[in-house]
């Protein structure tokens, strides 16, 4: 979760591609660039350990772009494949 916060703040759309599960993954991971990612809090996790094959993370992430501040809270979903970590989807909280 947090690498791929990172990469969303560094407009590294290759990473969120790489990261993004090959069943559910767009052609093109909407990577904007004109928005600032300025902050992530996680809000609760929920497996995701080393023995676990799912996982789910409830965040927030601020930003700040060209329509001004705001924040994207989600629900998000994780699948281990192959010995890593997958974003599968997510939803609004």
């Amino acid at each position: 979760m947090r690498s791929r916060y990172t990469a969303y703040a560094l407009h590294d759309a290759d990473h969120v591609f790489r990261t993004w599960h090959p069943r559910t993954r767009p052609d093109h991971p909407p990577v904007d660039r004109e928005v600032e990612w300025t902050g992530l809090r996680v809000v609760r996790v929920e497996g995701g350990g080393a023995d676990d094959d799912t996982g789910i993370v409830e965040f927030v992430a601020r930003s700040s772009g060209p329509h001004g501040r705001g924040a994207l809270h989600e629900v998000s979903r994780f699948a281990k494949r192959a010995g890593r970590w997958f974003y599968l989807d997510g939803d609004p909280a």
